[in-house]
């Protein structure tokens, strides 16, 4: 899997690409934790619930009916703060949610990700997986997290930030000016 500051990463770029001026702090905050919600279900491993599980890691919570169910549902209660249409909002916020498991079946880890759970609990992985499984907890910090850390950036954090810093400088092109906030 991505590290989860990587997930946080693409929430936040979403956030900078959906809107056209600056972002409201909740649509920041939600951005960023809806992307990394999923990984919640590492709680599941330190219980000793079996990887084969739909309850372990890359399970249930990594599938897009989770993506959508909770994208709405905040979407639902969130709605009146962020300056969306509720519909659009909870598109953005399922699509946001479902960005992690896309983005870990982009790695070389694990056993694939369920994306049609509960319906289906085969695991899928890309064909393409340049990104190596970031290691869970402070293992994190060794050799092996620093070359994730290292395809992340080249593969997540690089285009992400090409995409925001065109968006940002076309959005300031249109309004005529040079202002690139």
């Amino acid at each position: 899997m991505p590290s989860i500051m990587t997930h946080a990463v693409v929430g936040l770029g979403a956030a900078v690409l959906t809107r056209s001026g600056r972002p409201a702090l909740v649509l920041w905050a939600l951005s960023a934790g809806l992307s990394m919600l999923p990984d919640v279900d590492v709680i599941a491993l330190a219980a000793g619930v079996p990887r084969s599980s739909l309850w372990s890691h890359r399970g249930i919570t990594h599938s897009l009916v989770a993506a959508v169910v909770t994208g709405t549902l905040l979407a639902m209660v969130c709605g009146r703060r962020v300056a969306m249409r509720r519909w659009a909002l909870g598109l953005y916020f399922s699509l946001v949610m479902a960005s992690h498991g896309i983005l870990d079946a982009f790695t070389n880890g694990a056993r694939g990700v369920a994306f049609f759970a509960p319906f289906d609990t085969h695991r899928y992985l890309f064909p393409f997986r340049p990104i190596p499984a970031a290691p869970i907890g402070f293992e994190y910090f060794s050799g092996r997290g620093f070359r994730a850390f290292e395809a992340e950036l080249l593969w997540i954090w690089v285009p992400m930030a090409l995409a925001v810093g065109a968006a940002v400088l076309l959005r300031a092109q249109a309004r005529g000016t040079g202002d690139v906030r």
